[in-house]
């Protein structure tokens, strides 16, 4: 069952594609890493939020999403990760998870329609 408050119209493609870009050059430098993250998570809420989907939270919304997307474990892997790294130190971030944590908010922005498949 989808919990949508009405149909949304298509979203701007070129707007996430060139937010997606931005925050791919801060994945250059582990440093910056974190605040990519975010701003994975930051642009995954913004397309759930302009796609209508009900909730208060990130989280809330990603339920109401559920049926819409192919890897739901792999964006709630996403979300979470996202959630812990402000706790964990910079150094001990390893690159594969934050790549995966990545491609998990990649797939459920084109899930949604954000970004070209």
């Amino acid at each position: 069952m989808r919990l949508k408050l009405r149909r949304s119209k298509p979203l701007d493609k070129e707007k996430y594609k060139k937010r997606w870009q931005d925050l791919q050059k801060l994945c250059a430098v582990r440093k910056t890493w974190p605040q990519a993250l975010y701003e994975a998570d930051q642009l995954l809420d913004d397309a759930l939020k302009n796609r209508h989907y009900k909730g208060n939270t990130t989280g809330a919304r990603l339920v109401s999403a559920q049926h819409e997307l192919t890897s739901n474990d792999a964006v709630w892997f996403s979300h979470k990760y996202c959630s812990r790294v402000s706790e964990i130190d910079v150094r001990k971030l390893k690159k594969k998870e934050v790549a995966v944590a990545l491609a998990g908010f990649r797939q459920a922005l084109r899930d949604l329609g954000a970004l070209e498949p």
